[in-house]
């Protein structure tokens, strides 16, 4: 069977025309109006009864009438851009792609991870097609609008998702090794006569004095251990995230304060009302959402934590909030990320829970949004799930304050005259001085100590 490609131009665009015929000479076409060049190639591909047509133009103006009622398809090629990521993101870097060229990919299917300093964005094909060509390389900066992938639009081959329209050249099969030819056979010297005297040993030649051997340089050192260093680029995230601790450093009056909180009470809570939960809302009952509520119950009395400065050189305002976004710190393998939980005034504690979990899983699957991220009036560190005994957190500005949780560890405390066996937890409020004093800081903190301490309390704020 035989097949052609005609290639032709009319106004200036380009197009293909694969004609896919089974008798040899089908494939002409009739009433070819408008085309300036025709091009005719051969194909490897055979099949019968289809007509390709590859075009951004209306194929109709071409008026062709191709011979034996051949089937007509159009594909165009289409142009992925770099989409809109967030107001304040307009550029990015390419991390990888997820498909290769040829590869065939659905609607909404992605394509390319973009990597900015907030988040990962993916970028997905608009329609389903066949991945013809990248038009940038991978660890390139993007910006938004910018021409991406380009594909042809259009169904699935049929030999799968792979773009298998050429066949692979067949490589040359091996040579069967000719057989040599063989050698003469070397004839031996032919034996001396008797009057052919042999020749009398020439004498050797005295051989010349060595040279004294050459004093070998004093052997160095070998180095010991391993001394190499590599250099890897900083990531946009830890950048940005470089960036806004220092900034935090040279703005903020940064000031902490430490309390120490038995965990007795909230231990034993959480234990009577752990399997509980579990069954009726499918939510693990922890310590997050026990802190988060403590705090929010802990603003009504001091609001200033809640607050934040704002304005020219420096800030010359104040704005205090009814509503309080908690923004809870996650550690993930590009850096640390702060997910807000919004309007926790209003949810209780299985509510607070429940939206830790969920937006502590999209970050450890890096789908966190620009909006999971945006705004937070006040944060909780808990850097004790990784032991960490005592710390200082950085303020995330423009908040005012952020409270380090660590780890719990058993010591010997005096309760009513008595030495007893506690489970301890230092506490640490890292606050703006310009904005809180030490009175209300240190007053704030001992309130949550006092809501932990015994949850009760919680149910009369």
């Amino acid at each position: 069977m035989a097949s052609r490609i005609f290639i032709a131009r009319l106004s200036g665009q380009r197009f293909s025309a694969v004609a896919r015929t089974a008798p040899r000479g089908a494939s002409q076409f009739r009433n070819v109006k408008g085309l300036s060049t025709l091009t005719r190639k051969a194909s490897a591909r055979s099949a019968s009864g289809l007509l390709q047509v590859s075009s951004g133009i209306n194929v109709s103006r071409l008026n062709l009438a191709p011979l034996g009622g051949h089937q007509l398809r159009t594909y165009a090629d289409s142009i992925i851009k770099v989409p809109n990521m967030a107001e304040s993101i307009t550029e990015g870097t390419l991390k990888q792609f997820s498909k290769q060229v040829g590869d065939f990919v659905e609607r909404d299917e992605e394509i390319a991870t973009i990597e900015t300093d907030k988040i990962d964005v993916s970028v997905n094909a608009p329609d389903s097609g066949v991945i013809k060509e990248f038009l940038v390389n991978e660890e390139d900066t993007v910006t938004v609008g910018q021409d991406l992938v380009r594909i042809e639009l259009g169904a699935a081959p049929e030999g799968g998702k792979k773009d298998e329209g050429a066949e692979k050249p067949k490589e040359p099969e091996p040579k069967a090794p000719e057989p040599k030819e063989p050698e003469p056979k070397k004839e031996a010297p032919p034996a001396p006569t008797e009057t052919e005297k042999p020749k009398a040993p020439e004498p050797k030649k005295a051989a010349p004095p060595k040279e004294a051997p050459k004093p070998q340089a004093a052997e160095q050192p070998a180095s010991i251990g391993n001394r190499e260093e590599r250099r890897v680029k900083m990531n946009r995230m830890r950048l940005r995230i470089a960036e806004r601790l220092k900034q935090s450093q040279n703005t903020a009056a940064s000031l902490t304060t430490f309390n120490e909180v038995d965990m007795s009470s909230l231990m034993e809570f959480r234990k009577l009302y752990k399997e509980d939960t579990l069954k009726k809302t499918g939510v693990k009952l922890g310590f997050m959402s026990a802190f988060s509520r403590a705090c929010v119950l802990a603003m009504k009395d001091i609001p200033a934590v809640n607050a934040s400065i704002e304005g020219p050189n420096g800030g010359d305002t104040i704005v205090y909030r009814d509503y309080v976004d908690i923004s809870v710190a996650v550690a993930t393998e590009k850096g640390l990320v702060t997910p807000v939980v919004r309007n926790s005034e209003g949810k209780d504690m299985i509510g607070i829970e429940k939206a830790i979990a969920d937006l502590g899983k999209k970050a450890r699957d890096n789908k966190l949004t620009i909006e999971d991220m945006a705004g937070g009036t006040f944060t909780i560190s808990n850097g004790g799930v990784f032991g960490s005994l005592m710390g200082t957190p950085i303020i995330n500005t423009p908040q005012t304050a952020v409270l380090g949780l660590h780890a719990i560890k058993e010591k010997p405390v005096a309760v009513n005259g008595n030495v007893e066996i506690r489970p301890m937890m230092y506490m640490a409020l890292t606050y703006d001085h310009r904005l809180l004093d030490g009175r209300e800081a240190v007053t704030f903190l001992v309130k949550v100590k006092e809501y932990i301490e015994d949850p009760r309390r919680m149910l009369l704020g």
